[in-house]
């Protein structure tokens, strides 16, 4: 019983006893640096993926019909979270992308599943991003708009 234990244990330990030192090429120990990869990530994305675009104007319309609606802050949170849940998969879809275009020049079954399953996570947070908008915000637009009373 004692041996099943430890195998549990070190199996639930091995990864964090790892250091990413003894495999990286370089990592950083400035915060300020760090800071400045992410803000290139998000120009990259910025740049690069089309589908940011898209992004930054429902990102744009549902904070500008939020404050229009008045809504309280608990539901303006809401609101944010999930547009940041979006962005953030968006953000991880292009980086499996990055890391799968990377290890392959050539066509492999396992590279389009990690590349459509980091698509779906993409949509997964789209579809709940318009539940979200349509019982956050539907209700007091359709007030706003009169078509409730």
């Amino acid at each position: 019983m004692m041996n099943k234990n430890k195998h549990i244990v070190d199996a639930l330990t091995s990864t964090a006893r790892i250091n990413p030192d003894d495999y990286s090429m370089k990592t950083s120990t400035s915060r300020l640096k760090s800071l400045g990869y992410a803000l290139a990530g998000w120009l990259y994305m910025l740049r690069w993926q089309k589908n940011v675009r898209i992004l930054i104007l429902a990102s744009v319309l549902a904070v500008v019909v939020s404050l229009w609606l008045q809504v309280d802050a608990v539901s303006l949170a809401v609101i944010v979270v999930i547009i940041t849940v979006v962005w953030m998969a968006e953000f991880m879809n292009a980086a499996v992308e990055a890391v799968v275009n990377l290890a392959t020049d050539d066509w492999h079954p396992m590279a389009k599943v990690a590349k459509d399953v980091a698509a779906a996570a993409v949509l997964l947070g789209v579809v709940a991003a318009v539940l979200v908008g349509l019982l956050v915000l539907g209700p007091p637009l359709m007030l706003r708009l009169g078509l409730t009373s």
